[in-house]
């Protein structure tokens, strides 16, 4: 596979040269570790992509990893107590998808976050799009260990789900043991029978959940979350018109977290000299 140099952009070969030159060394920096990690993905190299560093130098020497959901200003800080100066992220550092700062320049919670960073010399390095590209998908195989779904997971189709003789209120009560602290936002019917459970992870779009929900054998879309206005109203009208469908919005952070400690499981399979730790950020809001 081609190194992550070809899709960095930003590395430039000064910075290639002195990688090359830390693994004569011995040494275990931050891209000889963000290489190996794409590499062990086995997927296609994929264009744009939005797994960069964040913050940080190439060439820092890793003394131990953070996997994290989103690096929030406590899961830094847990990572420097932890001595932990890689942390691995799989959403945004700064607010937006692919962490434009143009619009943060003269904003002090921004600023303070880069200051924190900079100063404990912390590397951030996002892991969205290789991670999705695990076969089976990471963020999935560890959803599922979370909610105890294996026995119930389709074995052509690791986002599709059977539960035989249920209905959605008993899904929602199962869920709901999984995650005791989060209310889920409901369309459906509570009494309706369901079998067939499509989990649609993340800000994955209203097109993704839609197309799910257009399926005839797909009775419920769990999903993490869409703007209020769109698939909330497409199943709304689906229900009225009497369609046996459902959606459960668990929330972006709900829908994937544990797929980040599947990562820090995962990474251990071969980083067996450096310190590996999944930090949880839990939601960003609470429920009154």
């Amino acid at each position: 596979m081609k190194t992550i140099f070809h899709f960095i952009i930003f590395m430039a070969l000064p910075i290639a040269l002195a990688g090359q030159q830390a693994k004569k060394q011995g040494a275990k920096n931050a891209i000889q570790l963000i290489e190996t990690i794409v590499d062990r993905t086995e997927a296609q190299i994929v264009p744009n992509t939005v797994d960069v560093i964040k913050e940080g130098s190439p060439n820092t020497q890793i003394t131990g990893i953070v996997t994290c959901m989103f690096a929030t200003m406590e899961v830094l800080k847990k990572a420097v107590e932890k001595n932990c100066n890689l942390i691995i992220t799989h959403e945004p550092l700064y607010y937006n998808h692919l962490d434009s700062s143009e619009q943060f320049v003269k904003d002090e919670v921004y600023l303070a976050k880069k200051k924190y960073i900079n100063d404990n010399k912390l590397v951030i390095w996002r892991f969205h799009d290789y991670i999705h590209r695990i076969q089976p998908d990471g963020i999935i195989t560890g959803m599922v260990e979370k909610l105890g779904w294996a026995n119930n997971q389709e074995s052509t189709n690791p986002y599709a789900f059977f539960f035989p003789q249920i209905t959605l209120m008993d899904l929602l009560k199962d869920m709901k043991k999984t995650f005791p602290e989060n209310g889920f936002h409901v369309v459906g019917n509570a009494d309706m029978e369901v079998s067939n459970v499509m989990y649609v992870p993340g800000a994955s779009g209203t097109m993704a959940q839609i197309s799910q929900l257009r399926k005839n054998d797909v009775d419920v879309v769990i999903a993490g979350e869409v703007p209020q206005w769109e698939t909330y109203e497409y199943v709304r009208d689906a229900v009225s018109q009497g369609k046996n469908k459902a959606i459960v919005f668990i929330g972006h952070i709900n829908s994937e977290e544990s797929g980040m400690k599947f990562c820090a499981d995962w990474l251990g399979g071969f980083i067996t000299d450096i310190p590996i730790h999944f930090v949880a950020c839990g939601s960003s809001y609470w429920t009154y």
